[in-house]
């Protein structure tokens, strides 16, 4: 595979940005964020070819990098909605409210975890095991910003300023 065919100038030179903070034998460490950035280049997911390209790029064996893609929740296998959203259910977010914040913009929506609506605007992701904001229940990530101590309405505003 020619990777150059399939991660443009701008992806590769972004990566080489990543892969210069590490020892020339360490390539594999630049992984995660050769992911995300070609994430953003793609429209918010990684086709299988991308995944590819990226292992020839590092000199990694491609199941190498599919395995790290598929074990990261940051990392979509699908196309997805504009926007991201994970609301934490785990248990200080659930003791506080967390399910029924899930509910509420299931409700609002109309998805589910995992889908996204049919505009394209929104992803809601699947259930997030804990995303480390346990003093903030409950709470959700837009777009990897984090919203603490949510209500219904407070939801409302944030999912009204997502274009």
């Amino acid at each position: 595979m020619n990777e150059s065919s399939v991660l443009s100038p701008e992806v590769r030179a972004e990566i080489d940005r990543w892969v210069a903070h590490y020892p020339p034998e360490g390539k594999r460490s630049a992984l995660l964020a050769a992911l995300r950035i070609v994430q953003e280049a793609n429209g918010g997911w990684i086709r299988p070819e991308l995944l590819e390209a990226i292992a020839h790029y590092l000199d990694l064996p491609p199941v190498a990098v599919e395995e790290v893609a598929s074990f990261y929740s940051m990392y979509e296998s699908k196309p997805v909605g504009r926007h991201s959203i994970s609301v934490c259910t785990n248990v200080s977010c659930l003791l506080c409210g967390g399910e029924e914040i899930l509910a509420h913009i299931e409700k609002r929506l109309g998805i589910r975890p995992g889908q996204s609506t049919p505009d394209g605007r929104i992803y809601l992701k699947p259930e997030e095991e804990c995303l480390a904001a346990c003093a903030g229940a409950p709470m959700m990530m837009v777009d990897h910003i984090y919203h603490e101590h949510l209500t219904p309405e407070r939801v409302d505003e944030i999912l009204d300023s997502l274009r």
